[in-house]
């Protein structure tokens, strides 16, 4: 048995973070002797008694396995590269037989969000995340809904969920979330790309997703056949060689009739109002000739 990892990135690795009883790392030759060693010299982890991990695991891992639970909702998609708009944490899936939870806010440890709802799909005691329907499900409930709509687009465009996924996720909601179902597009490649497209659907006649322009590319939102809007992201679009692109697109589509809006990610997500002022104000003054895609 190895008890060190690589830093876990994919989300199945995520998903598949496991914990080690002191029986475990016994039956595998350890003695007492060589866990507290261990732990010491910073090769593993004992966040509670009995319980050891790799050395390694993300932070918001090791708070579940202090509390005596797993990693689950926003906390989980976040690390398996999902996005939430959902910043507190970590969220953490108690047993519902769990009477007695520490209390290990501090220096180390974030104010935890406490789930005791029974698990979708139970796994295996030495899991330390949750199952990733049993996450969405939760991520949908403790977000508003805009945001649990760009958390499944993510899902999905990531491939973290399927379609048969998806049935599961919406026959545990509670009915009121059914609506949100029709909203869900895949074909969305961020969040942020989520979130506008819902603001524009109360202010624009048309939103067509991930359109093709002869001579400009891929736009990620055209609004009214004219106005296109790029959801740009400092990852994405940084730095002088990518200013350089996205310079030279928004001139190609300027020469073909097209305006360009690039809002960033944060004013999509925190400043939205300001995004719709600045939509509202070009969606005014109306459409300009375009000579075709």
């Amino acid at each position: 048995m190895s008890h060190r990892t690589a830093s876990p990135s994919h989300p199945a690795e995520i998903l598949n973070l496991r914990r080690w009883s002191s029986a475990e790392l016994r039956a595998d030759g350890l003695r007492k002797r060589d866990m507290a060693e261990a732990v010491a010299a910073g090769r593993l982890l004992r966040p509670r008694r009995g319980s050891y991990l790799a050395a390694d695991v993300p932070e918001p891992v090791v708070t579940a396995v202090a509390l005596g639970g797993r990693l689950t909702c926003v906390s989980l998609l976040r690390l398996a590269d999902v996005f939430v708009l959902d910043r507190s944490g970590p969220h953490v899936q108690l047993p519902r037989t769990a009477s007695r939870v520490p209390d290990i806010a501090g220096d180390r440890f974030e104010r935890p969000v406490l789930h005791w709802t029974p698990p979708l799909d139970p796994r295996a005691r030495h899991h330390v995340c949750s199952g990733i329907v049993d996450a969405v499900v939760r991520a949908v409930e403790c977000q508003p809904p805009r945001a649990a709509v760009a958390t499944i687009d993510s899902a999905l465009h990531q491939g973290v969920l399927d379609e048969s996924d998806l049935a599961v996720v919406f026959a545990a909601l509670p009915v009121k979330y059914s609506p949100l179902r029709r909203l869900i597009d895949a074909r969305a490649e961020s969040g942020p790309e989520t979130l506008m497209r819902l603001l524009l659907r109360g202010i624009a006649r048309t939103v067509e997703v991930q359109v093709r322009i002869a001579g400009v590319g891929r736009v990620d939102l055209l609004v009214d056949g004219w106005l296109i809007v790029e959801c740009d992201s400092e990852a994405h679009h940084a730095g002088l060689d990518a200013r350089r692109r996205d310079s030279a697109r928004d001139l190609a589509a300027a020469a073909l009739g097209y305006v360009t809006l690039r809002p960033m990610a944060a004013d999509i997500m925190w400043r939205p109002e300001r995004v719709l002022a600045a939509v509202r104000g070009l969606l005014a003054r109306g459409p300009q000739p375009v000579r075709g895609r």
